[in-house]
């Protein structure tokens, strides 16, 4: 029987044939899979034959991307992408409990990132909460969304200096014993959305760290919940801090005009709120300005940030948060997006010089980039400095992107070996390697 349903989809978006070919192979490429398919097993798709079930998400975030809005496999008749559970509490504590088991982990960080995800409006979530049966009766009070406050921000100092290898397992199982119960819980009004408020402050922690540890669709699925349990408890500015999170994810995968919607989104979203959420999100507003080239946006946005920053005062949250070393850093990022290099560069020193010192993972990123645009820019000498001050940090740390800089160190020293700072550079990078090996 033919695919309709895919016919009008390729119609809608004038596709042909060899052209889904070739975005389903490279969208099969970013899951691990190697797919070789071809304009034939396109017009096979459309009498009616199905690709194989693991290649079913290739196909449809490929037409996702090509149609710029989500495209299902239920829509295609080929059943459904994902076994989501059926209510908010459920799907936070499986995906949790998927997360928290080593043995699940390389399953469910397969999934594909989806540059066409349906984003859920604020006033689309907002107050909107699932009908579940809280199972044995609990009653949750303020104590309780305190704990659930309280180990956020332990396990936040935990992901500064040990990284989001030590963390991330920690957050998941905190969601699955402590936070799905409280959330199943009885309580006032006031409790319950206070928790909710609470636990999407972890969720979208957790959603960050799986991020910043390359495992993009698990960060997205973390962030799309988080989303929701911002509306849940009307908490206006966790919903917009998470879709600034989204918008950083974006960028980092290099979707410029996605992280542009997705922080134009928070920002419009946001309500009247203090300085420092305001140049949170213009920050991001001016990173994704630049990656569309957009210069005069870019430049202006980063000014209201400066602006903004200048007038907040208090303590500034580390969940989420925005200071000068943070602000110094999208200086950097959008002055490399419009071609300024050594402008660039010297914006991550200052950002590296305003970081307070017990942010170490923030650290190792930030002097990994830094060392490698030097690369870049071949001043040898001076990234081998800097490669130097980022093995300090990264010989203590569990992190993904510091294991990606890491590899970069490797690669990019090789055409200067007969260096004698290389060399030097050389032999303690091997020595980091084996202690890590080790560890």
């Amino acid at each position: 029987m033919p695919n309709d349903a895919l016919a009008a989809l390729m119609r809608e978006g004038n596709i042909q044939n060899d052209q889904l070919a070739r975005r389903v192979n490279a969208a099969g490429a970013e899951l691990g899979l190697s797919l070789t398919y071809t304009k034939t097993a396109v017009s096979q798709w459309l009498t009616g034959h199905r690709p194989k079930r693991e290649a079913r998400p290739a196909v449809t975030e490929a037409l996702s991307r090509l149609l710029a809005r989500p495209v299902t496999a239920a829509e295609l008749g080929w059943g459904s992408d994902t076994a989501e559970s059926p209510d908010m509490v459920s799907g936070i504590v499986d995906l949790g409990r998927a997360d928290m088991d080593p043995s699940r982990r390389a399953v469910l960080g397969a999934g594909l990132y989806s540059a066409a995800l349906a984003i859920p409006r604020y006033e689309d979530v907002a107050g909107r909460t699932d009908h579940v049966s809280a199972g044995r009766t609990v009653r949750i009070g303020r104590s309780d969304v305190k704990t659930v406050e309280r180990m956020t921000e332990r396990i936040a100092d935990i992901l500064d200096d040990l990284g989001g290898g030590h963390a991330r397992p920690m957050a998941a199982a905190f969601l699955v014993n402590t936070v799905g119960p409280y959330l199943r819980a009885d309580g006032t009004d006031e409790v319950k959305r206070a928790m909710r408020a609470a636990s999407s402050d972890l969720t979208y922690l957790t959603g960050w760290m799986a991020m910043y540890e390359r495992e993009h669709r698990v960060g997205q699925r973390y962030y799309v919940k988080a989303l929701k349990l911002a509306g849940a408890a009307e908490d206006h500015v966790t919903y917009c801090r998470t879709l600034r999170g989204m918008a950083l994810q974006a960028s980092n995968l290099g979707y410029g005009s996605k992280a542009l919607e997705l922080a134009d989104s928070a920002a419009e979203a946001a309500p009247a709120s203090g300085p420092r959420l305001v140049a949170f999100l213009r920050g991001q507003q001016a990173h994704g300005a630049a990656m569309v080239g957009d210069r005069r946006q870019a430049f202006d946005r980063l000014r209201e940030t400066e602006e903004a920053l200048s007038q907040a005062d208090g303590r500034n949250d580390h969940i989420g948060g925005y200071d000068r070393a943070a602000y110094e850093f999208h200086v950097a990022h959008v002055l490399w997006e419009l071609g300024d290099r050594p402008g660039s560069v010297k914006a991550l020193r200052r950002s590296n010089k305003a970081r307070p010192s017990g942010e170490r993972q923030g650290r190792v990123h930030a002097t990994g980039l830094l060392a490698t645009r030097l690369m870049e820019m071949r001043h040898v000498e001076e990234a081998s400095q800097e490669w130097d001050t980022f093995l300090d940090d990264y010989v203590g740390i569990s992190s993904a992107r510091g294991d990606e800089h890491f590899a970069a160190l490797r690669t990019s020293i090789r055409p200067y070996a007969s260096l004698p700072v290389v060399r030097a550079l050389d032999a303690r990078a091997r020595d980091v390697a084996r202690l890590k090996a080790a560890a």
